[in-house]
C-alpha cells in the first residue's frame, strides 16, 4: 500500500471535492443520463473523480470523509497508510454492494414489467372489437384523446344561474387563508398555497355558489390558535372578466375537521390511522351544508357537492370514501406520487424497501393512490410528463389502454366492464394581484434605491451584500436534498465571472435554529453554510432566516429591480409554481429540464433549461442570461406576454369545463320508488355485530349476549341491532330461524360483505300467522353500482379462477370455482376448495386494476370464499350509508369485531363509532387472509384509540362493562 500513496490520495481528494453532495445527487442518476461534469472537467479526464462518482455515488460516504480527515491529522506515516488501506477495502465493498443492488433492481423492474404487460395483452384480446382505422389515426397524434381529455368543441355548461357546491380536501400541513407559514415544516409548502388559492379562485367564478376546503383542525401547543378555528372565511379573488356574471355567491371557507390526537400535530405519514375519523366528520359537515344550501337557494332538496376533490394520497382516500358514501363524482390531484418517490429512493440504495416504508409509510400512500384511480372520474395532472411517466407506473392506469377504452366509449362499443379515469392536464394557476411594473426597464436604473417606503424584506436581504446593486440570482426552495440547493451554491462559488457579476439570494423557508430543525433540512443548511465558507462567498450570498408569505412578491420585485434571474434546479420539478410566479413579476428563469418546467417553458419561453446535475451548465446559463441584456429583456417580455395562460381565471375555466361534463350522480337516500319504513330511524344507539371467523354456534351466542347486554331498562327501545356479515340474506335467515332468534329483532342486515342491505319486517296480525319479509334497499344499490363490471367482470373472473390450480406432480386440480348460489347482482362469489393454494389478495387486486376492472375483492369465511363487489361497497361504507339515510349519529354506534376477520377487517375499526374487540380461543385462524398485507395493521388502525377496547370472551356482563366504559350504558 505504501507505494500507492499518490493514487490513494488522488481518489480520496476526489471524495473531498465531491463532498457530501455525491450522496445527495444519487437521485440524479435515477432521473436520467449521468452528467459529464465530473468525468471530464474543462477537457481534463479525472480517473479518481470518475471512480468516486461512478462507483460509490448513491452511498453515504460521510464516514469515509471523516476517516480521511482523521488520517490527514496523523503524524505517523505507517498509521496513516494503514487507515488509508482500510478505506480502500471499504470503498471496494461499497462498489460491490452497489453492483449487487443494481442487478436486483434491474431484475425487479423486469419482473414488474412482465407482470403488467401480460394481463394488459389479455385485456386487449378480450376486447375483440378493435379500433376503427379513422380512430387509430386520430388517437395516435392526439394526446387529449389518449387520456380522455378532449374538450374540442365543448364549452362549459356552467353559468351564473348554476349554484355549484364544490368540496376540496387537503389534510396535511398548516392551512389558513392569510399569513401562511410556508416552509415551517415539510408538509406546509406549495400544496397548501395551491389549495387555498384554488378555493378562493373557484368561489369567484360564475355558477359556483360555495367552496369548502376541508382540512385537519390543529389544537396542539406551539401552533397559532387560528389553526384550531372550525371555520375560516376566505377572501374571494375578483376576476374582472367574470365580475358581471358572478351573481349570488356564498364564498369560500376553510373547514377544519377534528381527527386524530387533539393535542398533537401530525406529519402526513402519521395521518393514515385517522382517515376514517376525518371522513365521518366530513360526512356530517357535507350533509348539513348540502341541506342548508338547498334551503338558501330554494331548490327544494339538498344541494349535494358537484365534485369532491382530493389533493394528495391521504385526501384521495378520504375523497374516495366520501364519494362512495354520497354518490357524487370524485376528482383527484396527486401532487407528489408515491411510486415515483419509491423508485427514486430504491435507486439511491440507502434504504431497503422495508426501511422506506417505515419512514414514509410509502405502501399506504401507493395503495391510496391506486384507490383514488379506482374511484375518480377525473385525475388532474399539471403536465403530460406526469401522466406518461408517473401515473403510467400504477396498476390502475396505462396510456395505451386508456386510449383504446376512450375510443370505444366515444363510439358506444362494449368495454366489457372496464373503466379508466379521465386524465386531464390543467397547469397550476397563480394570483395576479401582486403583478407590478414599477420601473422603466429601458432606463438607467442599475439596482434598487433603498427608500423609506421600500419593503422591509429588501433591507433584510441587502444587508448580506457588499455590493447590493449587482443583479440578484434568486432561489426560493425549502432545504431538502431533492431541491439541489448545494449544487446551485457550488455552481455560483466555482464560477468566478458569475460571482463578479451577480449576488445570490437563497430563500429557504423559515427557521429559528438549525439545531432544532429536521435532520434532513439541517443537513442541507449546514452544507450550504459550509460551502459559503469554503468558497468565501461572504458579502455575495444572502440567506435570511425569516420571511412572511406576504413578502414573497416583494422578494421577486427586488430581483427584477436588480435585473436578476430566478433559478429553480431541483432534480425533478412536479409543479413549478414558483417559475410561474417569477414570470408573473417579469423575472427571467433558469430551470431544471426534468419535469413540469419543460412544458412551462414551451408556453412562456422566458429563460433557459439546464441539467440539474451539471453545475457548470447551471453557472454558464446564469452568466449568459445576466450578461446578455437583449436575451434578458426578451425573456422578461415573453414571460409577461404569455403568463395569462397560467392565471387562475384560465385554470378555473378549464377546471369547470371538465367537471361540467360529468354526469349527475346525486344521492338517492329516500326516492319515491323506495319508501322503506324502518325502526332504525328512531334509534338512539346502534349495535353492529360484525364478528367473522367464528363458528355458527359462537356467532349465535354472540348475537344473544349482545342483545341482552344492550337491552336494559334505560336502553330498551332506543337501541337497534345490525348484523354485518359476508353471509347472504338466505344464510342469515336460516341461521337465525334455526337458533330461534326472530330476524325482526334486527333493524338491518348488511349482507354479502356490504354489497346488499336489507330491512326485516313482520307481516300478519298475530305471532302465530306472522311472516318475516326482507326489503332490499335499492337506493343503496344505486350508490354502489358505480362502474360495476357486471357480466364482463364475471367472465374474466371465471377465466382467472380456472388458472388457479393446485399441482401434485403432473396433476393439476382447480382451486377456485364460481359459486352462483351465493352470488347476487352486486356480489360475485367463488368457492375456494383449498385455501392453502390461494393467491395473495393483493395480487388479485393488482390484476383487476391492470385489467381496468374497478372492484373490491376480498376473502371471507376463513378464506373458503372469495367475494368480488363494487368499488364503493363494503360493510364499513354500508354503515355510513345507514347513518346518513336514517340520521344516526356515528358516535352512538358500537361495532363488535373479533380478533381476526375477513380481509375487510381493518375497515371496521376507524371512525367516530366505538369498537369492541372480542378476544378468545373461539376466534378461528385467519392468518392466510391477513399474512399478505401491503402494510402493517398499525399503519392504518389506531389500536390505542379510546374508541377501541378489548374484552376476553363474549359474556353478557363483559359486554355490559365494555358498553359502560365506552359511554353507551349509564348503569
Amino acid at each position: 500500500m505504501y507505494g500507492n500513496d499518490n493514487w490513494i490520495n488522488s481518489y480520496l481528494d476526489a471524495i473531498l471535492d465531491a463532498g457530501k453532495g455525491a450522496a445527495s445527487s444519487a437521485s440524479a442518476s435515477a432521473a436520467g443520463d449521468r452528467p459529464s461534469l465530473l468525468l471530464r472537467e474543462r477537457g481534463h479526464f479525472s480517473p479518481a473523480r470518475y471512480f468516486v462518482e461512478e462507483v460509490i455515488t448513491g452511498y453515504d460516504e460521510t464516514d469515509l470523509y471523516k476517516t480521511w480527515l482523521r488520517a490527514n491529522a496523523m503524524r505517523s506515516p505507517q498509521e496513516r497508510n494503514t487507515r488509508l488501506e482500510n478505506m480502500t477495502w471499504r470503498i471496494w465493498n461499497l462498489a460491490r454492494k452497489k453492483k449487487e443492488l443494481e442487478k436486483e433492481e434491474a431484475n425487479r423492474l423486469l419482473k414488474r414489467r412482465l407482470e403488467t404487460e401480460r394481463p394488459r395483452v389479455d385485456t386487449t384480446s378480450d376486447m375483440s372489437e378493435d379500433l376503427f382505422e379513422g380512430e387509430k389515426g386520430e388517437d395516435a397524434g392526439d394526446p387529449s384523446v389518449a387520456y380522455g381529455d378532449s374538450t374540442t368543441g365543448n364549452t362549459p355548461r356552467i353559468s351564473s344561474v348554476d349554484k355549484l357546491y364544490i368540496v376540496l380536501i387537503s389534510l396535511h400541513g398548516l392551512v389558513r387563508g392569510e399569513n401562511m407559514e410556508l416552509g415551517r415544516d415539510s408538509d406546509t409548502g406549495g400544496q397548501v398555497k395551491y389549495v387555498v388559492e384554488l378555493a378562493k379562485a373557484l368561489s369567484s367564478c360564475p355558477g359556483v355558489y360555495r367552496v369548502d376546503l376541508l382540512t385537519r383542525q390543529i389544537l396542539a401547543p406551539n401552533f397559532d390558535r387560528s389553526y384550531g378555528e372550525p371555520v375560516e372565511a376566505l377572501a374571494s379573488t375578483s376576476f374582472k372578466n367574470f365580475k358581471q356574471e358572478r351573481g349570488e355567491n356564498s364564498g369560500a371557507y376553510i373547514i377544519r375537521i377534528p381527527f386524530g390526537p387533539k393535542d398533537k400535530y401530525l406529519a402526513k405519514e402519521h395521518l393514515w390511522p385517522f382517515i376514517q375519523e376525518f371522513v365521518d366528520g366530513a360526512l356530517s359537515h357535507i350533509v348539513q351544508m348540502s341541506r342548508a344550501i338547498g334551503e338558501e337557494i330554494s331548490c327544494g332538496h339538498p344541494a349535494w357537492p358537484a365534485v369532491i376533490h382530493g389533493h394528495y394520497a391521504s385526501a384521495g382516500v378520504a375523497a374516495a370514501l366520501l364519494s362512495g358514501a354520497l354518490n357524487v363524482p370524485m376528482v383527484f390531484t396527486g401532487h407528489f406520487l408515491g411510486k415515483d418517490k419509491l423508485e427514486e429512493l430504491l435507486k439511491q440504495g440507502r434504504q431497503t424497501r422495508e426501511q422506506i416504508n417505515m419512514t414514509y409509510k410509502i405502501m399506504c400512500r401507493i395503495e391510496a393512490e391506486e384507490l383514488a384511480l379506482d374511484a375518480s372520474e377525473i385525475v388532474i395532472a399539471s403536465t403530460r410528463q406526469e401522466i406518461e411517466e408517473q401515473w403510467n407506473l400504477y396498476d390502475g392506469f396505462e396510456v395505451i389502454l386508456a386510449r383504446k377504452l376512450r375510443a370505444r366509449v366515444k363510439r358506444g362499443a362494449n368495454c366489457y366492464g372496464r373503466y379508466m379515469p379521465r386524465m386531464v392536464i390543467i397547469p397550476p394557476g397563480v394570483e395576479f394581484g401582486h403583478m407590478i411594473h414599477d420601473f422603466d426597464m429601458d432606463g438607467e436604473e442599475d439596482g434598487p434605491s433603498l427608500a423609506s417606503e421600500d419593503p422591509s424584506i429588501w433591507s433584510e436581504i441587502m444587508r448580506f451584500f457588499t455590493n447590493p446593486r449587482k443583479p440578484m440570482i434568486l432561489a426560493v426552495a425549502r432545504p431538502y436534498p431533492e431541491k439541489n440547493i448545494t449544487t446551485l451554491v457550488k455552481a455560483f462559488g466555482e464560477c468566478r465571472p458569475l460571482r463578479e457579476l451577480a449576488n445570490l439570494t437563497l430563500i429557504m423557508g423559515n427557521r429559528e435554529a438549525i439545531s432544532k430543525m429536521h435532520n434532513m433540512s439541517a443537513a442541507v443548511l449546514t452544507s450550504v453554510l459550509t460551502l459559503i465558507d469554503e468558497y468565501d462567498l461572504y458579502g455575495q450570498v444572502a440567506y435570511p432566516k425569516h420571511h412572511k408569505h406576504s413578502e414573497v412578491p416583494d422578494i421577486y420585485r427586488l430581483a427584477v429591480r436588480t435585473k436578476g434571474a430566478f433559478v429553480n434546479v431541483p432534480y425533478f420539478e412536479q409543479f413549478g409554481v414558483t417559475l410561474i410566479e417569477a414570470a408573473m413579476h417579469g423575472l427571467p428563469v433558469i430551470a431544471t429540464k426534468n419535469g413540469a418546467p419543460v412544458e412551462i417553458h414551451q408556453v412562456l419561453d422566458n429563460g433557459l433549461l439546464v441539467d440539474p446535475h451539471d453545475q457548470h451548465a447551471i453557472a454558464d446559463a446564469l452568466y449568459k442570461l445576466l450578461s446578455e441584456k437583449q436575451l434578458w429583456s426578451r425573456c422578461r417580455e415573453n414571460g409577461l406576454k404569455n403568463i395569462h395562460q397560467f392565471s387562475w381565471p384560465e385554470h378555473c375555466k378549464n377546471y369547470l369545463s371538465r367537471i361540467s361534463t360529468l354526469g349527475p350522480r346525486y344521492p338517492a337516500f329516500a326516492s319515491n320508488e323506495d319508501r322503506i319504513k324502518a325502526p332504525i330511524k328512531g334509534r338512539k344507539h346502534i349495535t353492529v355485530i360484525a364478528v367473522d371467523s367464528v363458528s355458527k354456534e359462537d356467532l349465535i351466542r354472540i348475537v344473544r349476549n349482545s342483545i341482552e347486554a344492550a337491552r336494559t331498562e334505560n336502553l330498551s327501545g332506543s337501541t337497534g341491532f345490525v348484523l354485518s356479515t359476508s353471509l347472504t340474506i338466505a344464510e342469515i335467515h336460516s341461521l337465525l330461524m334455526c337458533a330461534g332468534i326472530p330476524p325482526a329483532d334486527f333493524d338491518a342486515f348488511i349482507c354479502n360483505s356490504g354489497s346488499d342491505l336489507y330491512y326485516p319486517s313482520r307481516t300478519g296480525d298475530t305471532p302465530s300467522n306472522s311472516r318475516v319479509t326482507f326489503a332490499l334497499d335499492r337506493s343503496y344499490q344505486s350508490h354502489i353500482e358505480y362502474h360495476w363490471g357486471g357480466e364482463g367482470l364475471r367472465k374474466y373472473l371465471v377465466k382467472w379462477a380456472s388458472s388457479v390450480v393446485e399441482r401434485r406432480g403432473r396433476i393439476e386440480k382447480q382451486v377456485i370455482f364460481e359459486d352462483p348460489e351465493h352470488s347476487s347482482t352486486y356480489c360475485l362469489a367463488f368457492k375456494v376448495v383449498n385455501p392453502n393454494h390461494l393467491p395473495p389478495l393483493k395480487e388479485l387486486q393488482k390484476l383487476m386494476r391492470i385489467q381496468s376492472l374497478r372492484c373490491h375483492a376480498l376473502y371471507n369465511h376463513g378464506a373458503t370464499r372469495l367475494s368480488v363487489i363494487p368499488i364503493h361497497a363494503s360493510r364499513s361504507k354500508a354503515l355510513r350509508y345507514l347513518s346518513v339515510r336514517w340520521g344516526i349519529e356515528l358516535q352512538n354506534v358500537v361495532v363488535l369485531v373479533g380478533e381476526t376477520g375477513d380481509s375487510d377487517y381493518e375497515e371496521l375499526f376507524g371512525g367516530l363509532h366505538k369498537t369492541v374487540i372480542l378476544k378468545g380461543e373461539f376466534n378461528t385462524s385467519a392468518n392466510r387472509i391477513h399474512s399478505v398485507r401491503r402494510y402493517p395493521l398499525q399503519d392504518v388502525v389506531a389500536i390505542d384509540s379510546p374508541n377501541i377496547i378489548g374484552i376476553e370472551g363474549y359474556g353478557t356482563d363483559d359486554m355490559r362493562s365494555a358498553l359502560k366504559q365506552l359511554g353507551i350504558r349509564t348503569q
